[in-house]
This record gives structure tokens, sequence and C-alpha cells, in this order.
């Protein structure tokens, strides 16, 4: 199969050191999306809690605006420079000190029964967010410094400590989605890294044995999960939720509804502009619509998974890698959620949810990513 004239202009594009051009532009259309889809799903809330309309979008606008400078600023900078003990345990140790932080009064904030903010006045973050990406910083370092470290078990076990520590601390929130993608990112990039199926399967087994466990530990998660295999058994309580999700799925049809038209926004659906906004995405462009920005993102996790593979370190493999990991779960998790797949939890769609700390976290990883891509083409050049 001979190249297309639009990859071998992408290709040139590439080695002359702009990087992955179409990379970037997927990450600006859907991030631009979200923008315009949060409007839609927050409007009729933010003026009734707030008096104002445009509130989220508002918010959402600065969290574009910021998260697109540090993407372009950190893809600029050269990724190598990242490669630091100091930068991998730094990222660490200010991943669990941000998450701890939460549980200290007068600087953690609760909502629903979670505590999962850290609040200065009207200005919150979620560590939770930072945590993820400050995790796949200290791993790729970890692995790169000493790659035949993955072989064994015992090489392992730092990476394992560094994510059990951030998983129990995000559990305590409690956040249980938050770290399931936490989970998955540390068995993902274990396993890109090239662990044995051995020391994977070490790591699975007791995990897949510990959430019925911890699923019976807290009551509320129980009854989660019973309203996720009946909802109909509690619709105005703990099935509400899904039930609605369900009612705007089923609303959108193949074509939906039109944009800025969906009736469940009108609150009916609990966190229509955030965790649950694919829902009224999909009551407002259809399963055509929700077809079209899956299609949007698998392009995007795809040429990021290319950035990797190209990669002429390992340390940048392993660093695009998990970022890329995070993206394609937290993506997965809430399209589950959000079709009763499985039980709901808080968890937002990456680039397209409500949230600055998600947003501006998640455009900055992808500025990491594009960076890389940037450095392969003039390393290529260079060879050549």
């Amino acid at each position: 199969m001979k190249p297309t004239k639009q990859s071998n202009f992408a290709e040139k594009l590439r080695q002359k050191g702009c990087g992955d051009l179409l990379f970037l532009g997927g990450v600006l259309i859907l991030a631009a999306y979200g923008v315009l889809c949060v409007y839609s799903a927050s409007s009729y809330n933010a003026e009734v809690q707030y008096g104002d309309a445009y509130y989220f979008l508002k918010k959402q606008i600065i969290g574009f605006v910021i998260g697109f400078a540090a993407m372009i600023g950190i893809g600029f900078l050269p990724y190598r420079k990242l490669n630091r003990r100091w930068v991998g345990l730094t990222a660490l140790a200010v991943s669990l000190i941000l998450l701890a932080l939460v549980f200290v009064p007068g600087l953690g904030k609760s909502n629903y029964g979670a505590t999962r903010w850290i609040g200065f006045g009207s200005f919150t973050i979620q560590p939770s967010e930072i945590a993820k990406y400050g995790f796949v910083l200290f791993t790729a370092w970890y692995f790169a410094k000493n790659p035949a470290r993955m072989r064994s078990l015992k090489g392992v076990l730092p990476v394992l400590g560094a994510g059990l520590s951030i998983c129990v601390l995000i559990m305590l929130e409690p956040n249980m989605s938050v770290t399931m993608c936490v989970g998955a990112i540390m068995v993902g990039m274990i396993f890109l890294a090239g662990a044995s199926w051995k020391t994977v399967a070490s790591i699975c087994v007791p995990v897949l044995f510990a959430v019925p466990v911890l699923i019976l530990a807290e009551p509320y998660r129980l009854q989660r999960l019973s309203a996720f295999v009946n909802p109909w058994a509690s619709p105005k309580e703990e099935g509400y939720q899904l039930i609605q999700s369900l009612y705007a799925l089923g609303n959108g049809n193949l074509f939906g509804v039109g944009i800025f038209n969906s009736r469940q926004k009108y609150r009916f659906l609990p966190f229509s502009e955030s965790d649950f906004i694919l829902s009224v995405i999909a009551e407002e462009t259809g399963f055509v619509g929700v077809l079209a920005l899956f299609a949007v993102i698998g392009f995007v996790i795809w040429r990021g998974f290319r950035i990797a593979r190209r990669c002429d370190n390992f340390y940048g493999f392993m660093l695009v890698s998990g970022i890329m990991v995070a993206f394609a779960v937290q993506s997965a998790l809430n399209a589950l959620v959000v079709s009763g797949c499985i039980p709901p939890t808080g968890l937002p769609l990456p680039l397209i949810s409500a949230g600055n700390t998600s947003l501006i976290v998640t455009m900055s990883g992808m500025g990491i990513v594009y960076g890389v891509s940037r450095h392969n083409g003039k390393e290529k050049r260079h060879k050549i």
C-alpha cells in the first residue's frame, strides 16, 4: 500500500522538527469540542445555581487557554531533562503530599460525601488528577534508569509501592474510579516496560481478589453495585443517575435531538456537565455523534502510541506510553459508566468534561507527548 500525499506531507513536517501535528490537532479538537459541550450541558444548571448561564463555560474557557499555553510551552521543552532522579522523586512526593493535604481541615473540600479537592478561597484543585501523571513521571524515570529491573518482581516493588500508596490515599477520599484508573496505569506501565507474564499475573491476581473486599468494606459501594445490577429497584436513590443516563442515551437514537436540545440536562441528570457529559452528548448528537467523538479519541490514542513506538530511547517510550494509557483507560471507564456497563463512579471524560484541573493537567501531559514527537523528528533528521 503506497503512502498518501497527506501522510507524506505529515511525515515531512515531523522530520523538520514540527512534531506530530495530527496528534496535536486531535487534542485541540477534543478540548475545543469539550468547551462547547460543557456550555450545552451546564447552561441551565449554571443559571439556576449561580444566576449565570455562562458560569461553567467561562471556567472551561480559562482552563482551555491555560491548558493550551501549557501544552505548547511543554511541547517545546527538551523532554529528556525530565529524565532526572530529582524530577521522578519530586513528582511522586508532590503527588503524595497533595493527596494527603486533602484530609487537612480547612484545606480539603468536601462534596456529596467525598473529600477530593484542595481549596484556597474560590480556587480549587483535584490532586488525584495530578497524581496520575506524577506517578507516570516517577515510573518512567525508575524503569529507564535500569531497564533490567522489570525482569523480577523485586525490581518492580518500588513502582508497586508508589502506585499502591497513591491508590490508598485516593481510596480514602473516597474515589474508587480514579483508584481503578491509577491501578490500571500501574499495571499497564509494568507490562509495557517488559515485565514477564508471571510478574504481571502476581500483581493482578491479588488485586482481583481485593476488589470484592473493598466493595464489601463500604456500604455505599455495595449500594452502587446493587443499583448497577438493577437500577430500577431504587429509581429515586442509587439507581437514579444511571436510569437518567440511559434515558439520555435512548433519546439520542441514531442522530440525536440536536446540539443544545438535550432534555436530561434540565436537572434530571446529575453531573451532566462533568462525569456524565457523555450522556448529554449522546442525547444531542446520537449514536453517530458518539461514534465520531470516540473516533477522534481513538485517533489521538493511536497517534500517541505511534509516537511512543518511534521514540529512540526507553525513557521517552515509557513516558508517552504511561500518559496515553492514562488517557485511554479514563476515556474507556467513563464510557462504560455512562452506558451502564460498570457501576457508576465519579470519573470525568478527559479533555471533554468540565473541570479545570483535569483539563489543564491532561493538556499538559499531551504537551509532553507532542514534545517527544518533535524530538523524534529531529533525531531522524540528524541521522539522515
